[in-house]
């Protein structure tokens, strides 16, 4: 049952990165015409993603660090990496990147930053999935 919930837990989110970032910030810049606006909302919803990350992040490490044993090898330290990957670029990007962008601070620059960041921490939660989902429940 903790195995299932875990895997919802990555799925939920994965999900939600995959379509606040590839979905509904490109659909706002599209739509609204005046990319000032369009910027701040998406900053809020980037915001209210880190907020996911960090909270799917951490209990997604209580639960593998659960099932780690104490030499910590094998799948559970994968996943455990792939988490704390994610969660850091998670936080980098919210903390160091996110207020450079809303400052109009060298915009190019740490929009592609950013953007890369978000693209890496999606690739990590989705292999993170992709094994969680690959493997037999306990």
């Amino acid at each position: 049952m903790k195995d299932r919930i875990a895997l919802m837990l990555a799925a939920f989110w994965w999900g939600s990165l995959t379509t606040i970032g590839f979905l509904v910030v490109p659909m706002l810049f599209a739509r609204l015409g005046n990319p000032s606006v369009a910027g701040n909302f998406a900053a809020q919803l980037f915001e209210a993603q880190s907020w996911i990350a960090i909270g799917c992040g951490l209990i997604l490490l209580i639960h593998f660090r659960a099932k780690a044993d104490d030499r910590m090898s094998g799948p559970a330290m994968t996943a455990i990496f792939f988490i704390l990957g994610a969660l850091l670029l998670a936080l980098l990007q919210q903390y160091a990147v996110a207020p450079r962008i809303l400052a109009r601070e060298n915009l190019k620059l740490w929009h592609a930053v950013g953007s890369g960041m978000y693209l890496v921490q999606w690739v990590c939660v989705g292999v993170l999935l992709w094994r969680m989902g690959a493997r037999k429940p306990d």
